[in-house]
């Protein structure tokens, strides 16, 4: 089941670079451990957010089939 988000991004058919760019921001004005979900048609999804997340520290807590759940890393 998936997490409650405190706030929603619709990445619609957005490409992966264009998409990156949208989702850094988005996740950048949330809070620490908050809670983003992401709306996406993209087809590279399903192994571009979770290399991304991989590379940037945050934490996809939940997948389906064109929704995403990314927590925001701790801030050192």
């Amino acid at each position: 089941m998936p997490p409650e988000a405190h706030a929603v991004l619709d990445g619609g058919d957005q490409a992966c670079g264009e998409l990156m760019l949208t989702l850094k921001r988005a996740v950048e004005s949330l809070g620490t451990g908050e809670i983003l979900k992401l709306l996406t048609r993209d087809p590279g999804a399903p192994a571009d957010l979770p290399a991304w997340c991989r590379l940037t520290g945050h934490h996809l807590l939940w997948a389906g089939r064109e929704t995403y759940y990314i927590q925001r890393r701790e801030t050192p």
